[in-house]
């Protein structure tokens, strides 16, 4: 079904061309993002050729407990990074993990379950991975909404609350439009792929050979999963996440 794709470091190095045009814009508008081009280009490399090596041992070991390994990690560098980016949200490193952790298994699993995937570190360490990034971002989008609803909502929630209603009830309709903003990235991207752009995995089928017709069944599986793991990291994330914003007395906090 399909070839093996051989590129050289070479072939590599002259795709930097289109980082210096990228560096050309920067200096030209003075956007002064020189240095950072620099460090996401170098950054990319050693983290990707390192990722490289480790997903070939992985691949010939075929151990599940590797694979894992491996998605535990990413679980818990996806957290780390989401809770970076949510960063007025108090307490939000458990919502997050709790939220990518579940995703994670619950898609996978599911997957395995209904025999989508055989269950091989070839096909399981790069469905978890995209569906643990793609997590990541529901995640951090619904916390970062949630917590600029509560700053600009302060005196609304203080008044519901001071009605009698619990910190779940004062903060309902703020969760659900923060669930919104998390979801809606990955419903646009599947409502228009395949007009606007085509996605990676079935580029890189295509790119590898495959037949247009399974390149595209299977991105289909990957863009329904992807839809599914958003919804439950957002879901958690920000049925937890709420919490941090109140005392145990459901007093909305300074």
């Amino acid at each position: 079904m399909s070839q093996s794709i051989d590129i050289s470091l070479a072939e590599v190095a002259a795709a930097l061309a289109l980082v210096a045009i990228a560096a050309a814009v920067s200096l030209w508008r003075r956007v002064e993002l020189e240095s950072d081009l620099g460090v996401a280009v170098l950054r990319s490399f050693l983290q990707l050729t390192a990722v490289g090596y480790v997903i070939q041992a992985i691949f010939d070991s075929e151990s599940l407990w590797l694979v894992a390994g491996l998605l535990t990690v990413m679980v818990g560098v996806g957290t780390w990074t989401a809770r970076s980016r949510a960063r007025k949200v108090p307490r939000a490193t458990l919502p997050i993990a709790v939220g990518l952790g579940v995703a994670a298994a619950a898609t996978v699993g599911l997957v395995v379950a209904l025999g989508i995937f055989d269950p091989k570190a070839r096909y399981l360490v790069p469905v978890g991975g995209m569906v643990i990034g793609n997590a990541m971002t529901a995640a951090a989008v619904a916390l970062n909404r949630l917590a600029d609803e509560v700053e600009s909502q302060a005196r609304m929630i203080e008044a519901t609350l001071a009605l009698g209603a619990t910190a779940a009830q004062a903060t309902s309709g703020l969760a659900t439009r923060s669930l919104r903003s998390g979801m809606i990235p990955v419903i646009d991207q599947t409502k228009t792929t395949g007009i606007v752009a085509f996605p990676g995995a079935m580029v890189g089928m295509l790119l590898a050979g495959a037949e247009p017709v399974d390149a595209v069944r299977l991105q289909l599986v990957l863009l329904w999963v992807l839809m599914g793991s958003v919804a439950l990291s957002a879901v958690i994330a920000t049925s937890l996440g709420y919490r941090g914003f109140f005392t145990e007395a459901h007093q909305l906090r300074d």
